[in-house]
């Protein structure tokens, strides 16, 4: 996005105030993210946060205990979820939410589909890849947070860590780098 040159915004700002909230409501308006993060910040309450988590946390539930015809339409849609909760992150900027929500995906996949995560084999190998590249993500991304978090998601990231070691993708975690057991 280019810069305003320094003659440009000093006529921006010397417009009238009117002119000045047309301009603005009309750029905002094209800009959907935009819209939407500002929707969140200045119109939504205080419990807004928890209430999208919240709804995020039963997509992420739902969808990936049932039975799936190959494990490439269940990587299909723990895709789409994660597409959710980065999206939600960009909105929010609630990157907390996002590591935890982003454990508890995984964790719910390598629990609940025991068929699809047990073998290394031509058809479970992306989603295996998957998982453990996501991890290893979720790890650096958790790993950016405030000490105090770290504390919060340790229960969760080990049961992590101990179902994908126990799952087909532990060579390729380890292949990652990824740790057996969070400390």
């Amino acid at each position: 996005m280019p810069a305003l040159s320094p003659d440009l915004r000093k006529a921006l700002l010397n417009l009238p105030q009117k002119e000045k909230d047309q301009l603005l409501t009309r750029l905002v308006s094209q800009d959907a993210v935009l819209t939407e993060q500002l929707s969140y910040r200045l119109l939504e309450g205080d419990d807004a946060l928890e209430q999208r988590r919240l709804r995020l946390r039963t997509q992420v539930d739902d969808p990936v205990r049932g039975y799936h015809q190959t494990p490439n339409d269940l990587l299909h849609i723990v895709r789409q979820l994660q597409g959710r909760l980065a999206y939600h992150t960009r909105i929010t900027g609630d990157l907390f939410g996002e590591v935890e929500l982003t454990l508890r995906l995984l964790t719910n996949v390598l629990r609940h589909q025991p068929e699809a995560v047990s073998r290394l084999h031509g058809p479970t190998q992306p989603l295996l890849q998957h998982l453990a590249r996501r991890t290893h993500e979720a790890l650096k991304q958790a790993a950016k947070l405030h000490e105090d978090y770290h504390v919060e998601l340790e229960p969760a990231t080990n049961e992590l860590l101990t179902l994908l070691y126990a799952s087909a993708a532990a060579p390729l975690a380890r292949e990652l780098g990824v740790p057996m057991v969070k400390l």
